[in-house]
């Protein structure tokens, strides 16, 4: 029978006037010289009303048309059944290397593919049809293709087996046909998906000994794809994807059937076994690919599945966004396949269904996306009128996906949003009103996503509002990466590349099962948190460092699942804090202390976290073990305060008292091991006691998470007295001591670091020795020390002492020495010259200096321990607080808090001085919200007014020199 003309006019002619009237003019003049030539023009004459319409539609089926007119004849009049079987003899009896057989297997697609279009068009063929016609040829391409590459191996004496051997080209190598053509469904203008295996025994034993099997295989692989892919002057026949196979980006073109075996048993996903639904053998090695696809049945079809397993499946189907009531959805830049309402929806509405419900059903395992969705209806799964919507849905869907593809034969799955070409695919749909086109379409879409969304109602969903989040297959999904714009995400691509490298099990988090399926539930709230951040990018990056260190996962998963506002924290820390996400990048176990309940005690609560921590510490065994014990708690703890200090949790009151509890938890924990590790050296040494006594921020409480400890220590001992081992003297040993202790808090071990120490403030500084006698500091102040080495000694407080007689001896010493009269000193005068020598010669690192900056941290640290010196030489009050010290100075006191509370932040933050004004916005709009101020640009107002009166207020309590010789001379003036 010739194909059906007459349906072919009635299908097209409704459209109107030809697109493009002269372009259709020359084609016809073309093809009527050629067929008065070969005398046919009267079946171009009886065509070309409807022909007109296609070509003028299709350039591409034009130019086939314009290049082979003959071809075009023979597809007009020949019986398109039988002709495509000639076309698959022909395609299968090719032989010879890739340059005999590439220019043929080009022609007979381009004849495949104007016959497909035109019976498509025309109504001879049923989408069926269409879909089956194509596979098919793919399959015999894909088997030609093969040989033909293996027959060079062959030639050359590498390839040992016959050409005709029942195995195949070549024994043991098989390729399986995944996705659409697997289960005959191909598109008009799709890649082939072949996943490539071979079977090592069998294949290693066709080989020359020279031959390396794996090198082998990825060459035979490439020859094949490109004897299909590239792109001569004739066209090319299939794009040919090799990613479906086990995790594409770290396995090569072809995998070895047990190692893939291996992985699908171990770290397989439920996408992945949704695929091998269709998969069938179609090249190569029959028998070797059925056996392997048997062994691969258990991992396909589960008989048994917990509510875990059930939920997995049902998040492939939960990633996609439903519309809401009212929502719309415009025909304009549609993506039919992988777009709302379209293919996709209809495939995982019936696979994830399969997947539940076919491994104790075996007739629900069809290939085929309509059989399977008629045998779940037929199991009662789904009712009738859903089956029918579905099915006519699904039909136009495909009809429509194919003439967007016969426009310009490209991979293409939209509809065009310019109204003329997508005027073109109605043409081709056979609909010449296309506002009433769009129409129809806008609502089959969202009629399939309403449909699609009462799949599994109920629970989490695993899209956001603001779009679908798929991370399934072996691509990134073009409405995830839309989605992630939105959300604020620049480097989408990659975003969505690290999250499906995650789903494969790359990283220790999801290497389990159990990880993978809370991963699937976190992952849309991990970009959901990154989004709110408003610095999307960074803050995934940061937490992508982060979980990829993790040695295990699903503890944390679990914690993050059911504490939604904690893993909203830490996701905002990885936006604000680079420090804090430093910390959690290089060493993710400082996450460990979240486990713990007291962690969201609020700051200032005895949890029992020091006691513990000094405990521990006692119990650890050795002086390494007891350095690492007290690292793991430092590490958990700090962590434990920087997420309170960076969500504004607490003051910076709070913050510094906190941070300073710890560092003394510390102290108190390794001077007990330095002391023990100094008697194990040296022996124990008789009736000596000692002290180990904070400075600076440390002796005020006053610490951030960067300060460093400004420390002395104070022994006393008889003169006479030496070590029982190697007689060493009290020098000696405490300064062993010291040692010791620096190193311990100092030192870098595999739990990382503690604090920088600085002893310098100790009498004498760096010039005395590092262990200092009490009589000897007393000896000292009273002697020698300059009016800032009083200054330094006002925030002295004893941490440690070997017992809590010396320490209470050794504060009130310190207190002694404070309150000792200093006749003819000038304090205010010190005090003074050392803030001008100060800013003389460290000079503020821009406005934000929160130290050093005229009206800043400084400034009301020397006005207060100004007054400390004071009062303490006339009986009043000491303390070691520098807020304490300023209490009826409401000026200073309010300049200490506000650079103490951004100083705080910033610290934890960033570790360093930075430049705010540099930095994201919504940094900047963080730090004012903690601090207590509306915006940023408030909290540079609120800094530069206090700084003002603060710098008026320290030239009126302490009078420059510079200052009083200028107001003198205008006096005498």
């Amino acid at each position: 029978m010739t194909l059906d003309t007459q349906s072919l006019i009635a299908r097209i002619s409704p459209c109107g006037p030809v697109s493009d009237p002269d372009a259709a003019a020359r084609l016809y003049e073309r093809l009527h010289e050629t067929a008065q030539e070969q005398g046919w023009q009267g079946d171009l004459e009886l065509a070309w009303p409807s022909l007109a319409p296609v070509f003028a539609a299709s350039s591409y089926l034009g130019g086939i048309a314009r290049r082979w007119p003959a071809m075009l004849h023979e597809v007009l009049t020949g019986d398109p059944d039988q002709r495509v079987e000639r076309l698959l003899e022909k395609t299968l009896s090719l032989e010879g290397p890739p340059d005999e057989t590439k220019s043929p297997l080009r022609l007979f697609k381009a004849e495949l593919h104007l016959m497909t279009a035109l019976a498509d068009l025309g109504g001879a063929w049923s989408l069926d049809q269409v879909t089956s016609a194509i596979a098919r040829f793919a399959d015999a391409a894909a088997q030609t293709a093969l040989r033909s590459a293996a027959s060079d191996w062959r030639r050359r004496g590498k390839l040992l087996s016959h050409a005709d051997d029942p195995r195949g080209p070549v024994p043991g190598l098989f390729a399986l046909a995944m996705g659409k053509g697997g289960a005959f469904e191909l598109n008009y203008s799709s890649d082939i998906d072949l996943s490539l295996f071979y079977d090592p025994d069998v294949l290693s034993a066709v080989l020359d000994d020279s031959v390396e099997v794996q090198n082998f295989c990825n060459r035979l692989a490439q020859g094949m794809a490109t004897l299909l892919t590239e792109r001569t002057g004739e066209g090319y026949v299939f794009r040919v994807d090799l990613r479906l196979r086990p995790d594409p980006s770290s396995t090569p073109p072809v995998v070895s059937a047990p190692m893939a075996l291996a992985y699908y048993e171990s770290v397989g996903q439920n996408w992945e076994r949704a695929a091998f639904i269709k998969a069938r053998v179609c090249a190569g090695d029959m028998a070797a690919g059925e056996v392997f696809l048997d062994h691969l049945q258990p991992f396909i079809w589960r008989r048994s599945l917990d509510y875990q397993a059930v939920l997995d499946i049902q998040s492939i189907k939960k990633q996609i966004h439903t519309y809401k009531t009212g929502e719309g959805l415009d025909a304009a830049g549609a993506n039919l396949k992988l777009g709302r309402g379209g293919i996709r929806e209809i495939e995982f509405f019936v696979q994830t269904q399969q997947l539940i419900l076919g491994g104790r059903n075996p007739a629900l395992r069809s290939p085929r996306t309509l059989d399977a969705l008629a045998a779940l209806t037929e199991a009662g799964h789904v009712t009738p009128q859903t089956c029918e919507q579905l099915n006519a849905a699904y039909r136009v869907l495909r009809d429509l996906e194919h003439r967007v593809q016969m426009l310009e034969d490209e991979q293409a799955h939209a509809l065009p949003v310019d109204d003329d070409r997508r005027a073109k695919v109605a043409a081709l749909y056979g609909q010449d009103d296309l506002a009433e086109f769009d129409r129809h379409i806008g609502e089959l879409l969202v009629s399939v996503n309403h449909i699609y969304g009462q799949l599994f109602e109920g629970g989490e969903q695993l899209s956001s509002e603001y779009g679908s989040l798929v991370f399934t297959g072996v691509e990134n999904d073009p409405g995830t990466l839309e989605t992630l714009r939105r959300m604020g995400f620049v480097e989408a691509s990659s975003v969505s590349d690290t999250i499906r490298s995650w789903h494969h099990g790359r990283i220790q988090a999801t290497r389990t099962a159990r990880g993978r399926e809370l991963f699937t539930r976190l992952a849309p709230r991990l970009l959901e948190a990154a989004a709110a951040t408003g610095a999307p990018d960074v803050a995934f990056t940061r937490f992508a460092t982060f979980f990829s260190g993790l040695k295990t996962g699903v503890q944390v998963q679990a914690l993050f699942l059911n504490q939604p506002r904690l893993f909203d924290m830490v996701v905002g820390i990885m936006a604000f804090a680079p420090r804090l996400a430093r910390v959690l990048g290089r060493q993710p176990q400082a996450l460990d202390g979240v486990l713990d309940a007291r962690f969201l005690t609020p700051l200032g609560e005895d949890t029992g976290v020091a006691a513990q921590l000094v405990e521990e510490a006692a119990e650890a065994g050795d002086f390494e073990s007891t350095m690492n014990v007290v690292r793991q708690h430092h590490r958990e703890q700090a962590f434990r305060i920087g997420m309170n200090i960076i969500t504004g949790r607490v003051s910076a009151c709070q913050a510094g008292w906190t941070t300073t509890s710890l560092a003394d938890a510390c102290i108190q924990a390794l001077s007990v091991a330095a002391l023990a590790e100094a008697t194990r050296m040296g022996g124990a040494l008789g009736g000596g006691e000692v002290a180990v006594v904070a400075l600076g921020k440390a002796g005020s409480r006053e610490m951030s998470l960067g300060s460093d400890l400004d420390l002395m220590t104070l022994y006393n001992a008889p003169n006479d007295a030496v070590t029982e081992g190697k007689g060493w003297g009290a020098e000696t040993f405490y300064g062993r001591f010291t040692q010791r202790l620096i190193a311990a808090l100092s030192a870098h071990t595999a739990e990382g670091g503690l604090y920088e120490v600085d002893m310098r403030l100790r009498p004498t500084g760096s010039k005395g020795p590092v262990s200092v006698r009490l009589g000897s500091m007393i000896d000292y102040y009273a002697d020698e020390a300059d009016t800032w080495e009083f200054m330094a000694l006002t925030r002295a407080r004893v941490v440690w002492a070997t017992s809590p007689e010396f320490a209470v001896q050794v504060q009130q010493t310190l207190e002694d020495v404070l309150r000792r009269p200093r006749p003819g000193v000038d304090v205010a005068a010190d005090v003074r010259k050392m803030r001008d020598l100060m800013e003389r010669e460290r000079r503020p690192r821009g406005f934000w200096d929160l130290k050093l900056s005229a009206g800043a941290q400084v400034d009301a640290e020397f006005v207060g321990q100004y007054r400390q010196l004071m009062q303490a030489a006339s009986g009043g009050p000491l303390t070691n607080s520098t807020l304490e010290a300023l209490a009826d100075d409401p000026v200073m006191a309010r300049t200490w808090m506000l650079h103490q509370h951004v100083g705080q932040v910033m610290t934890c933050a960033f570790g360093e001085r930075v430049d705010l004004d540099q930095e994201p916005a919504g940094f900047q709009k963080k730090l004012a919200e903690v601090v207590g101020e509306p915006d940023f640009e408030a909290l540079k107002v609120s800094i530069s007014d206090i700084r003002k009166q603060a710098r008026a207020h320290l030239d009126h309590v302490l009078p420059s020199a510079v200052s009083t010789d200028n107001e003198e001379s205008a006096t005498e003036n």
